[in-house]
């Protein structure tokens, strides 16, 4: 949903044309929604806290993310929605987890159905790929941060790199100009703050399902795959897609 991430193959996002935002925001209204079910208001609620700065990097109206919020505490009425992970094998056999969050699961469920059908892929039992994948926190860092302005790109990434090992990171993985940091899912508040005391800008934040063995796949193989992540996007249920393809 957020553009191309930073390891985009793994965790497929899309760039977004201005028409689309508001496709985004109703996602992203109900992953605030099922969040604030927990309460505690975001700093007691890290699940809230990321829905909430991930809509932010989205440039979310506040309103939007308030009235979100009042429906997920039961402040205003909602549509009953629900939480959902679903398994499967896309093109080329890549294993597939995916994120939703429906009112209606059994039009959900048939519909992925179809989409998989459509790219000779399958749904799959609960455990059947989730194995190859463990969940963790992931902080994103610019290269551009303030505090570094007078410093060369190779010495910017060195400083960065030196911070992300000093507050806890389990890993970390640069594409181009951007950081992602991994860190244990209960330490990432933690992290959050330890790097936000070291005067660095975050640009996003958010819970992922990271593949242990990523997989190559054929060059003609790529196209089909972009379209099958493409045609699961589209659907309105599905809030993130996370693949162990290279």
């Amino acid at each position: 949903m957020s553009g191309h991430s930073h390891w985009s193959s793994i965790k497929h996002k899309k760039g977004r044309a201005d028409e689309k935002r508001s496709k985004d925001f109703a996602k992203l209204s109900k992953i605030i929604e099922v969040a604030a079910r927990n309460g505690g208001g975001p700093d007691l609620n890290p699940k809230l806290a990321i829905a909430i700065e991930k809509a932010r990097g989205f440039n979310m109206p506040a309103d939007n993310i308030e009235r979100a919020i009042k429906k997920g505490t039961g402040q205003t009425e909602a549509e009953k929605l629900e939480e959902l992970t679903y398994e499967g094998y896309g093109p080329a056999g890549i294993a597939i987890i995916i994120e939703a969050i429906t009112d209606n699961k059994n039009r959900t469920v048939s519909e992925l159905k179809h989409i998989f059908s459509q790219f000779e892929g399958k749904l799959a039992e609960t455990g059947a790929v989730k194995w190859m994948f463990e969940r963790k926190g992931v902080i994103s860092l610019n290269l551009e941060q303030e505090i570094f302005k007078n410093l060369a790109d190779e010495q910017k990434r060195e400083k960065l790199e030196l911070i992300a090992i000093e507050v806890g990171a389990d890993n970390i993985n640069w594409f181009e100009n951007k950081l992602d940091i991994f860190v244990n899912i209960d330490n990432i508040k933690k992290v959050r703050d330890d790097l936000i005391k070291n005067s660095l800008v975050i640009e996003g934040i958010s819970l992922d399902w990271i593949p242990a063995n990523p997989q190559d796949v054929a060059d003609e193989d790529k196209a089909k795959i972009e379209k099958f992540f493409e045609a699961l996007d589209e659907n309105d249920s599905v809030q993130e897609i996370y693949s162990n393809l290279r």
